[in-house]
């Protein structure tokens, strides 16, 4: 395999070298040592120092799987200790190394949904269709995607309480957005989706690749969930949504950092932030309901480096345990990155 890699000039070498180099960071001070060569050694000396380098080269990704490996053994272990179905994407996304396990296996969305809605309140708002800084008239009062039948919401059902308190009055998009990803406000959540319209949050999802992330409806649509019509998604789906906004790709930069903005100031932390340093900063969306614990997002460390990470669970019979077990993968991804 070596014999067939042949520079007939330095500048093929160094080429070869910084295409390499974009791929492994981490290998880039090696890489300059090499680059060096091209001036501190006649041309006689570059092809056999050339082979070595490629030789190093391939041990290191010989190295990288094994280590990856022994992190999904690691990561399976883990979950083993608990009952349940659990769902594991990991994307560097310095490197594009991923780890996945039951990636395309499909979960109860529960609020993690609110992550597509939100994308679809900045896609329309970049569109024109309205402002963020417009208002919406605060009404308890939605209409079941099965009949049209009106239905309201309990506020002893919700995470966030203190909208039920303002109902008849208004309050800006931006606002009612906030509150439904940083508390996970349903009744927010469901004012929000009525403005932008779920089958309109399904078919951006389409657009964005993310074709396994269904968003049928609002929350607490009672007959809706009796005939099975729920929101559902995978890790697989997530990954991609937080891949390209952490990339600046959904909509444009713009709203891509705005939305990230928003889910810094994620208030539950049970799970992917819970064991990680003060410094690292994780801008998520978490959800729940019974025997299902999830936690989306990115992760971005100090260095400027980001990595996205969904865990997403179900049928589960311990859920503190759970979530415990949770947060102790989100560690072990965060200890191999950072290794």
């Amino acid at each position: 395999m070596l014999a067939d890699l042949k520079f007939r000039t330095t500048l093929e070498l160094s080429l070869f070298i910084d295409h390499y180099r974009e791929q492994n960071a981490y290998l880039s001070i090696k890489i300059i040592f090499m680059k060096s060569c091209h001036i501190l050694f006649p041309r006689t000396i570059i092809l056999p120092a050339s082979l070595f380098f490629i030789s190093f080269i391939l041990v290191s990704c010989a190295g990288q799987r094994i280590a990856m490996r022994s992190l999904k053994e690691n990561i399976k272990k883990e979950l083993s200790t608990q009952q349940g179905t659990f769902a594991v994407a990991f994307e560097d996304l310095s490197t594009g190394k991923k780890l996945l396990i039951n990636d395309t296996v499909t979960f109860h969305a529960a609020s993690t949904m609110k992550t597509p809605v939100l994308i679809e309140v900045y896609k329309q708002a970049a569109a024109g269709k309205f402002s963020l800084s417009d208002s919406l008239t605060i009404k308890n009062e939605f209409k079941s995607i099965v009949d049209g039948s009106s239905f309201s919401l309990d506020s002893t059902d919700d995470s966030e309480t203190e909208l039920y308190k303002h109902i008849g009055e208004k309050r800006t998009i931006s606002f009612l957005v906030y509150q439904m990803i940083i508390v996970s406000s349903n009744f927010a959540t469901n004012l929000i989706i009525e403005l932008v319209d779920a089958k309109n949050v399904s078919a951006t999802m389409r657009e964005l690749k993310a074709n396994d992330i269904h968003v049928l409806r609002g929350v607490e649509d009672g007959k809706a969930f009796a005939m099975g019509l729920n929101n559902t998604i995978t890790a697989h789906g997530l990954m991609m949504l937080f891949e390209k906004m952490a990339k600046g790709k959904t909509i444009n930069p713009a709203a891509s950092q705005a939305m990230i903005d928003i889910l810094l100031d994620q208030k539950f932390n049970d799970i992917i932030p819970a064991g990680l340093p003060a410094g690292v900063k994780v801008a998520h969306k978490t959800g729940s309901i019974t025997g299902v614990h999830h936690d989306s997002g990115i992760i971005i460390l100090p260095d400027g480096r980001k990595y996205v990470l969904i865990l997403l669970s179900k049928k589960l019979t311990d859920e503190k345990a759970a979530v415990k077990t949770m947060a102790n993968v989100s560690k072990l991804i965060y200890e191999f990155v950072t290794k």
